[in-house]
């Protein structure tokens, strides 16, 4: 394979051009090893890329699955195909796909199923679905997918909110954690705001920002309802103006925002919710002040009103102990007198 010889810039890294079908692809890099590395791989590719579909590995034919999709699927959804071909492929990984049979894939979905949640194995089973449906369409997949368990969001409860608002104080997570809490948006949206989001009192979302191979990447909202706009009240609008300049409003990764509102659960004293429980915290406030689904919808960002009652709309633990006691207060005045 003739590669070119990498340039050193003045700069002190490295700079290759590598020629592909007419196409000239370029990066710098901080050593020569890696430019070496980046132009074998790239070259690599390409020569897969011809290779016919019926020789292909499994591990083979998601990587051109991948890159067939590459300008289509968001960052984060490629970023966590890449996952699932590294660590969870197994023994099916080598397989030529034109020889892969159900009674492989079941047992691969078997031995996954003893360490992996249903979602995980789901995602797995999923993904190679389309790749065979790309590659060997010929055949069909008939697996019996470990049975779903149905889990309960966990929510925090009114005192449990008023805990995290009072530790995140002052701190970088406070402006996020309110976002997500007050007008319910996603981490994700909240990730690509930028000061010019607010124009006057009303916050303009249109971007996200996800965890993509190689960093943070800005996409498109995840749906066209994602877009949308809303009113920002008094309060966070002055603590958006407040924030120090830079390119984005909260200049953090998803991986520091996970880390930091576990400190901030810890400091609150409260168990350690996922920071998308704080937008079901938003969605059951709504629920429980009896905010039409049309509008609940809109605010959140969802084109339909399925997600919004199956997933979103838990009852406050509080509202729901007040119910409780409602109900049996009337069921205590039904018995017979002693």
């Amino acid at each position: 394979m003739k590669l070119p010889t990498p340039k050193k810039l003045p700069s002190g890294r490295w700079y290759m051009q590598v020629l592909i079908d007419g196409k000239r692809h370029s990066q710098s890099f901080d050593t020569q090893d890696e430019a070496y590395y980046w132009a074998v791989s790239l070259k690599t590719r390409a020569a897969e890329a011809v290779k016919p579909a019926k020789h292909l590995s499994v591990s083979e034919a998601v990587d051109r699955y991948i890159e067939s999709k590459d300008s289509i699927l968001s960052p984060s959804t490629i970023a966590g195909y890449r996952k699932i071909q590294r660590n969870l492929m197994g023994d099916i990984r080598s397989v030529p796909i034109s020889t892969l049979t159900q009674d492989q894939v079941q047992r691969w979905v078997n031995k996954l199923a003893k360490t992996r949640t249903h979602k995980t194995v789901a995602n797995a089973h999923g993904l190679l679905s389309a790749v065979l449906g790309a590659y060997h369409p010929s055949m069909t997949l008939r697996t019996t997918l470990p049975r779903k368990v149905k889990n309960e969001v966990a929510i925090p409860t009114e005192n449990e909110i008023k805990a995290i608002l009072e530790a995140a104080r002052g701190s970088k997570y406070e402006l996020p954690i309110l976002l997500a809490v007050w007008l319910g948006l996603r981490q994700s949206e909240i990730l690509a705001l930028k000061k010019s989001s607010l124009r006057g009192d009303m916050l303009h979302i249109d971007h996200a920002r996800v965890m993509g191979e190689e960093g943070m990447v800005l996409k498109d909202t995840k749906s066209y309802a994602g877009t949308r706009i809303i009113r920002v009240p008094p309060h966070l609008c002055e603590l958006i103006q407040q924030q120090p300049e830079g390119e984005y409003l909260v200049p953090l990764t998803t991986h520091a925002v996970y880390n930091g509102f576990r400190r901030i659960c810890d400091k609150a004293g409260v168990p350690h919710f996922s920071f998308h429980a704080l937008r079901h915290f938003n969605a059951s406030v709504m629920l429980a002040a009896g905010v039409p689904d049309k509008y609940g919808m809109k605010r959140i960002g969802h084109a339909t009103n399925s997600m919004l009652k199956n997933v979103y709309q838990h009852t406050i633990k509080e509202k729901e102990l007040q119910y409780d006691q409602l109900i049996d207060s009337y069921m205590e005045s039904m018995l017979p007198s002693p």
